[in-house]
């Protein structure tokens, strides 16, 4: 937990990554707590969200408008409470959704901040199944996948905030849904917690043959979070129709070159259509998001997992263990406890 001083710790940008992402990429340093002007706040960070996105933004990828220098912050999306305002809108002791970036604290002039209300859900879920992972998960399968009912719908890396979201929306409207994952564990988690009605495990034999097993009638919506082999093993099982949205492809966000890609040939011969999504063009359905799985979550219809690590120093190895694929769960840091 963070220390009472008057210093701001802050994880800095140090270089970018070779291959998969190492501590040594991220440097740290203090500064004076900042003082909110006019028609500002400051906030204190409680909770961090580590989200794989961070990669691209590392070599200034230039789908994402954030730009890094050496000694920059780490961008990020945090929870935080305010502490000091001199903004009409926000008090001291409100939560909010912010993007601080990996810092104990920071100043906002209020543009992009969402209020929170603990009422809710727990705060920690406006990072996860009720933010930004969330809405992907939630507009990406029903405005781009439509799952019709009795349709079957495969989620790779079904057990993160993204598939945990897919996955269960698509059981929620009716369809069958099948999860990919990286272990037993998370698995027999996706198909007891989640909902799912099977899950295979892509390190365990050829994932192709486990898809056949799983989909009989073959995959009408791919999900895809991951890309590369995944991608390819799915291409092979795709029903008249199909649809694939195309997420994340974190199999290729550690490699300095693409990778090469999959054959499309039965993309064509399925008649399949395949769209990308970014988060970004669903912003206005962030509303209808919260309100429809929030309503879910009341209900005990949504269930989530978090993988937590305590502490802001902890969050270069943190993060690294979320690209090495060992999280289980939404991938968060608590910056510092809930009340102050």
């Amino acid at each position: 937990m963070t220390a009472v001083s008057d210093r701001n710790h802050r994880i800095t940008f140090q270089r970018s990554p070779k291959g998969l992402p190492v501590a040594e990429d991220f440097g740290a340093d203090t500064t004076p707590i900042p003082t909110p002007g006019p028609g500002q706040f400051l906030s204190r960070t409680v909770y961090l969200s580590l989200d794989p996105y961070y990669r691209n933004v590392m070599k200034n990828s230039q789908i994402y408008a954030d730009r890094l220098n050496p000694g920059d912050v780490m961008v990020g999306e945090t929870v935080a409470q305010i502490v000091e305002s001199r903004h009409t809108d926000f008090r001291a002791g409100d939560y909010i959704a912010v993007r601080n970036g990996w810092q104990e604290y920071a100043l906002s002039s209020g543009q992009g901040v969402r209020r929170l209300d603990p009422a809710v859900a727990p705060i920690s879920a406006a990072l996860g199944v009720l933010g930004m992972p969330g809405l992907t998960g939630y507009a990406g399968l029903v405005y781009l996948g439509e799952p019709k009912p009795g349709e079957t719908v495969v989620v790779s890396a079904a057990t993160g905030a993204v598939g945990t979201t897919a996955g269960q929306v698509a059981r929620l409207v009716g369809a069958r849904a099948v999860g990919i994952a990286g272990s037993d564990e998370k698995c027999e988690f996706a198909v007891r917690e989640l909902g799912y009605a099977a899950c295979v495990n892509y390190k365990k034999g050829d994932l192709a043959a486990q898809l056949k097993e799983a989909c009989p009638t073959g995959v009408d919506v791919y999900f895809d979070n991951v890309g590369g082999d995944t991608l390819t093993a799915v291409l092979r099982n795709l029903a008249r129709g199909a649809r694939i949205v195309l997420c994340g492809m974190i199999e290729a966000y550690s490699l300095d070159t693409p990778p090469a890609g999959p054959f499309l040939g039965p993309v064509v011969g399925a008649r399949a259509t395949m769209r990308g999504l970014v988060v970004y063009d669903h912003m206005h359905r962030m509303d209808e998001m919260t309100r429809v799985i929030g309503g879910w979550i009341r209900s005990g219809q949504f269930r989530y997992r978090e993988d937590v690590t305590d502490g802001l120093a902890q969050a270069p190895e943190a993060f690294c263990r979320l690209m090495r694929g060992g999280n289980f769960g939404k991938a968060l840091v608590r910056v510092s406890a809930e009340r102050s």
